[in-house]
């Protein structure tokens, strides 16, 4: 009987090569470029005018630069400098982390709950009611009048209230005193706070889905705080972000008002900021390289607050 011949069978070698990361990508890029093409414009005017100075910024804290000479390689001789040896920047440190740490989230929420408020109102007296409480934020230099307000001699507004009322004898002399220059200051910031993000508040509450609130009420929502929480706030989470990255900006980086009532520098540098501890060194010293590593700081300092408040906000409606 002849034995069957088996025959070794071969296994299949054809193998499909996947395109790589890269490929995809690109192959997505193509069928995206009319996108990319309109985006164009603002991100070559943005690269141009944000991204290279960063960078640049970024490169010369790490040099000794005066404007005159060729920038001349240090190391990180401005930065232990700055955290060792510059108490004035110390003081400017806690200033501006204490005046963000205020006036951050008492703005923010504020704006929201303005912006809520107003919502319900009609048309009309919610337009109204907008650019009253809008006003102060594009009104320039309208922060002057709280010069008025605390000008040191008795006809200064708060003095001649207090000495009219019999609770003071003298004028306090409120924007050179140490003890009250930074509280005026949070005072004032807090007035001009409801800006941009109020009306990216406004803006997101207007374009919230009605029928949601109705689900809602059938899926056992029984009060407004429970559709704020579960329906307002995750519905308008992109405002509440641009919200946020507005606030934090704005309170890390005060120094107009400071300048503007306390002078530069302030008493004992009560008043002083980062920014005006940046604008002492950048324009007037023309240190460029250390106030480099002055601006890097409070870029770190601003990232590492717009990461913690993400984190947050994704918690929002859980």
């Amino acid at each position: 009987m002849q034995a069957e011949t088996s025959r070794p069978t071969v296994p299949n070698l054809i193998h499909t090569n996947k395109p790589s990361r890269l490929a995809l990508k690109w192959k997505e890029m193509k069928k995206s470029k009319h996108h990319y093409l309109l985006m164009s414009p603002y991100m070559l005017i943005f690269f141009t005018f944000t991204v290279i100075p960063v960078v640049f910024s970024l490169i010369l804290s790490f040099t000794y630069f005066n404007m005159l000479e060729f920038p001349r390689f240090v190391g990180l001789q401005n930065y232990s400098r700055l955290l060792l040896d510059d108490d004035v920047f110390m003081i400017a440190l806690k200033n501006t982390l204490l005046f963000a740490l205020i006036t951050g989230p008492i703005s923010y929420i504020a704006c929201f709950l303005f912006a809520w408020i107003i919502n319900e109102l009609s048309p009309k007296v919610r337009a109204f009611m907008t650019l009253v409480f809008y006003a102060p934020s594009i009104a320039g230099n309208v922060f002057f009048i709280w010069l008025i307000v605390f000008s040191g001699d008795r006809y200064g507004y708060l003095n001649g209230f207090l000495m009219k009322y019999g609770f003071k004898l003298e004028p306090i002399l409120w924007l050179t005193t140490e003890k009250y220059i930074l509280p005026i200051i949070i005072i004032v910031q807090l007035w001009l706070s409801l800006g941009t993000s109020f009306l990216a508040f406004i803006a997101g509450l207007q374009t919230i889905d009605k029928s949601l609130v109705e689900a809602g009420a059938m899926d056992g929502i029984k009060n407004r705080w429970q559709e704020l929480w579960y329906i307002t706030l995750p519905s308008m989470r992109p405002q509440l972000m641009f919200g946020a990255v507005m606030q934090i900006t704005a309170s890390f980086a005060v120094a107009d008002v400071s300048i503007a009532l306390a002078g530069f520098p302030s008493v004992n540098y009560a008043g002083h900021t980062i920014v005006t501890h940046l604008i002492d060194y950048g324009t007037i010293r023309f240190e460029m390289g250390y106030a480099s590593a002055i601006a890097t700081v409070l870029f770190l300092m601003m990232i590492g607050a717009n990461m913690l408040t993400q984190k947050l906000l994704r918690r929002v409606g859980e």
